[in-house]
């Protein structure tokens, strides 16, 4: 079994930046494809960056050019930089397999609140 727990978020003015964590434990050597997702109030949870094994990334338009995925060098923890933040971002922010993978067990996220 494999445990996802998010971390680093708080609120933060319009603007601002925040640095998200994921830590995966559990059975699991490393996480290779991982992914970031957002679920704000009254809509779907949505994809907002993922990262592969060899690196490579990518954004929903959403977030491009101001979030930023990466990982650790265990590769079991994985970072969300944000930046230049809008009240928009408020939301539960999740990490997990990306959409075409089978998702772990779901973490209990950690909450953003961008004030205006």
């Amino acid at each position: 079994q494999v445990q996802l727990v998010e971390s680093g978020g708080g609120l933060v003015q319009a603007g601002g930046s925040l640095r998200l964590s994921c830590v995966a434990s559990g059975s699991i050597m490393e996480f290779n494809n991982a992914a970031w997702y957002r679920q704000s109030r009254g809509k779907r949870r949505e994809v907002l960056a993922t990262i592969t094994g060899t690196e490579a990334t990518n954004y929903s338009d959403s977030v491009k050019g101001r979030f930023t995925i990466s990982r650790d060098n265990t590769r079991r923890t994985i970072y969300l930089q944000m930046t230049d933040m809008k009240p928009e971002d408020t939301g539960v922010y999740y990490c997990n397999t990306p959409p075409r993978f089978p998702p772990f067990p779901w973490g209990p996220g950690t909450q953003v609140t961008v004030s205006s």
